[in-house]
């Protein structure tokens, strides 16, 4: 009777817990969805089958049967359906589908193999869907398994009942056949992949656009990942019958550290608005481990493959679901898609609005041509953002969803390539033209032979005297005979000393290690210029000459100084710039007798300085490196905005499978990122230390190194961070400032700036964050006026992680973190 009465407990109890469960979920939606419309057609069967839960109907005298000329052929081994027969002709045939206006999706099924009077090797054929060409010269013998299944995404529009399938054997190739095994219509939700009239859009990443997936558009699905999981099959999905697989395969970095988790959280259905993903995908997921150290040296990397010349449609997949992860902030990471950056602040909590509640964010990305590269990898790719601005260095993925959006109508990729098995199914040669060839065939290496011999004689002969003319060329112009004059304006040097005055002295506007600044006007005394001019006869900065023109003529921002052109006549090495009429910001910092720069226009410099770093760490097509950040190499225009200049020591960063580049140390003291000097180890990194440095002259008004007065002074990097320390940071800021701007300010610029000259790179931010840091301090002193009793009530509630971090209560207000 005991027994029984705590049975009966038991089971109030989980009665309790369900009925707390609906009244918690209130209103939400159905995380199931309902198909209005569902075909399953097994091809080349007679009558219904039945799979799995679903129905197969044959196209065998049925109201699928296609239209045009075909031959139904049973396979020979037992397979469920759709896999059980095939549909096959080497003549053209439809099938046509009554269907309602809407989005629907599309799933080809194939069973590779050969069939009776049917070489697979010969199966090439195009498969049309309306007017959207699916695939084209398709042969299914190159598919890694046996049966596969191909999905798309169309539109059937308002003024179409129906759908029609076609499928065409190629005409390039002899013998050429189409087949299909099964067919799958399944309508979708509305907008679920498609952009809805009233969406902004999604961010085509890199481009600094938007981008939307019309109902004009077709999709091919290419992967459906369901991230630390495993497989899903159709009938555990929404509603859609929607295949996911594990991410095994395609995880490429994930250190040790990074393993998958899952939980048995009660999910929270409000944001499953779309039935995007089935709960099993949000219930597991890839982190990266809790080793910071670990996590802040890579980025968690999954590649997949693509065709070259598409867009691509990527869904990401997020939930946090760990118990620890439950307020904005908590873990903040980055994403990038295809090397280039698609979130700089990706905070899973603050987009869906709590622990446990779904999310997903979509993004478009091009992969462009390259010549003969048919296939690229499509890479993902998160970063922890630094421990100043997160509670944990982690990043945190659910699932990934990848289509190929349509390019004028089409989704075929590159023909495949042709094995060494195949080449004879191509149609080039009958039976008795291979046999005639393979008789001839010593004749013909013996003939081959004696000419390729002969090519390469007369090619050595040509080379050996094509060098001769380009060393002796070489000798005569100087270094770079060979840059790039359709991107920028070769001078001449009569042109350069016309607009120099011949190189008067009274026009050098500046000094450094290439040699004189010389103030220069062009077309008639017109057009203000700046020419840097080698010191002539000299060999040194050759390379770096090279380099400047190089980066340079392929860069354009704001806040990059422009390359006009150069001259390389008569030994000289001379570049041409834009004149800036305001100088270098070290001339409006110390030793000078310029006023003192107003606190407003010193952020704006530096906040200007920090994108166009920013915009070469990650906006360019490559990483590129400054080496040189100094407050000489920032210049300042007419109407104070700040110019990067000085790109002879440029250098490319590392790839994601890299963590550095080694390389020998060059740049400024004062400006030398302590890891950099003693290891050689190069990261975007030591360019953060530079800019760090930049900061501190900008606040202290004092050069970087000074060699007089106290030795704890001479480097101002190592006394700030002393002084820091030991909470005497207001010492050393400039007095000119100290009236002139609002504490709170100042104190936050020093956090950002004591955060960049921090001994381990590993703690320093990156330019994006010194960016986000940097608007926020210019956000301050905007609201410094009219709210400075919020102000008051936020500097109270600071709180300080440790000696590289940022304020955090103050930094939740910050409400721009785009466009750096």
């Amino acid at each position: 009777m005991k027994f029984l009465s705590v049975i009966a407990a038991l089971y109030f109890c989980h009665l309790i817990i369900f009925f707390c469960i609906l009244a918690a979920a209130g209103d939400s939606p159905s995380p199931y969805y309902t198909p209005t419309e569902i075909t399953f057609v097994a091809c080349g069967c007679l009558g219904n089958i039945s799979a799995h839960g679903q129905t197969w109907v044959g196209d065998v005298s049925s109201q699928y049967s296609p239209l045009g000329h075909q031959q139904s052929t049973i396979s020979t081994k037992p397979r469920e359906p759709p896999y059980s027969a095939s549909r096959l002709s080497h003549s053209q045939f439809t099938y046509t589908f009554n269907v309602t206006p809407g989005q629907k999706f599309i799933r080809l099924h194939f069973y590779s193999t050969s069939y009776s009077g049917f070489n697979i090797s010969s199966a090439f054929f195009s498969v049309k869907a309306n007017s959207f060409t699916l695939v084209n010269n398709f042969s299914a013998s190159f598919a890694p398994d046996d049966t596969f299944f191909k999905e798309f995404c169309i539109n059937v529009p308002e003024d179409q009942k129906s759908l029609s399938i076609t499928f065409t054997p190629s005409p390039d190739y002899q013998d050429s056949y189409a087949f299909i095994n099964g067919i799958e219509l399944v309508s979708m939700p509305l907008n679920l992949y498609y952009t809805a009239a009233d969406d902004q859009s999604l961010e085509f990443v890199g481009e600094g656009s938007q981008f939307s997936i019309l109902n004009s558009n077709a999709l091919e699905t290419l992967y459906r990942i369901n991230v630390g999981g495993s497989f899903i099959s159709p009938q555990m999905d929404t509603g859609m019958y929607r295949t996911w697989i594990a991410d095994d395969g395609y995880v490429t970095d994930a250190r040790p550290s990074a393993l998958p988790v899952n939980t048995t959280i009660v999910l929270r259905f409000s944001r499953i608005l779309n039935f995007s993903a089935p709960l099993a995908v949000y219930r597991t997921a890839r982190t990266m481990g809790l080793d910071k150290n670990i996590n802040e040296h890579y980025n968690l990397t999954w590649e997949f493959q693509v065709d070259s010349g598409f867009i691509y449609f990527v869904r990401l997949h997020f939930c946090e679901f760990q118990l620890e992860v439950t307020e904005e902030r908590d873990r903040v990471f980055k994403i990038y898609l295809a090397n280039l950056t698609a979130e700089d602040v990706a905070d899973v909590i603050a987009w869906s609005g709590g622990n446990g509640v779904p999310e997903y964010r979509d993004y478009a990305v091009a992969i462009g041509s390259k010549s003969d590269v048919k296939k690229q990898n499509l890479s993902i790719a998160l970063h922890p953002a630094p421990r100043w601005r997160t509670k944990y260095s982690d990043s945190i993925l659910n699932g990934i969803e990848i289509f190929k959006v349509d390019n004028n109508g089409s989704l075929a990729g590159p023909n495949p390539y042709p094995t060494v098995s195949q080449a004879s199914s191509f149609g080039t040669r009958s039976p008795q033209q291979s046999t005639k060839a393979k008789n001839n065939r010593p004749r013909m290496l013996g003939i081959v032979g004696v000419v390729a011999s002969g090519l390469v004689v007369l090619f050595i002969v040509f080379l050996l005297i094509s060098r001769r003319a380009v060393m002796k060329e070489a000798k005569s112009r100087g270094p770079a005979s060979s840059l790039p004059s359709d991107l920028c304006t070769q001078f001449s040097i009569s042109e350069i000393k016309e607009a120099t005055k011949d190189f008067n002295n009274l026009l050098i506007i500046g000094r450094g290690g290439f040699g004189n600044v010389y103030k220069g006007f062009l077309n008639g005394d017109s057009i203000p210029v700046a020419i840097k001019r080698l010191n002539p006869g000299s060999q040194q900065g050759a390379l770096e000459f090279q380099t400047e023109i190089g980066m340079l003529s392929q860069l354009r921002y704001l806040h990059l100084v422009s390359l006009i052109g150069y001259c390389n006549d008569d030994g000289q090495m001379i570049l041409v710039y834009d004149y800036m009429a305001r100088g270098t910001l070290r001339d409006h910092l110390y030793n000078s007798d310029n006023p003192p720069l107003p606190w407003d226009r010193r952020l704006k410099i530096c906040i200007g300085a920090a994108r166009a770093l920013h915009y070469l760490h990650t906006g360019a097509s490559k990483v590129i490196i400054h080496r040189d950040v100094k407050t000489t190499n920032i210049l300042l225009d007419e109407e104070w905005v700040a110019k990067v200049s000085d790109f002879g020591l440029c250098k490319f960063g590392p790839n994601f499978s890299k963590t550095h580049v080694s390389t020998q140390v060059k740049g400024s003291i004062g400006y030398l990122d302590p890891e950099y000097y003693r290891l050689q180890l190069l990261t975007e990194k030591s360019d953060v230390y530079s800019f760090g440095v930049v900061l501190l002259e900008v606040l202290c008004a004092r050069p970087p190194i000074l060699r007089t007065g106290d030795k704890k002074q001479v480097n101002l990097a190592v006394w700030a961070t002393e002084c820091y320390r030991n909470g005497k940071i207001g010492d050393i800021i400039d007095p000119f400032l100290k009236g002139n701007a609002p504490p709170v300010c100042l104190n936050q610029f020093a956090e950002v700036a004591m955060s960049c000259v921090n001994d381990d790179r590993i703690r320093r931010p990156s330019m994006s964050d010194v960016v986000w840091g940097l608007e926020f301090v210019f956000q301050l002193l905007r609201e410094s006026s009219e709210k400075s009793e919020k102000l008051g009530e936020i500097e109270h509630k600071t709180v300080r992680y440790d000696s590289a971090s940022l304020t955090r209560d103050v930094f939740s207000d910050i409400v721009n973190p785009q466009g750096r």
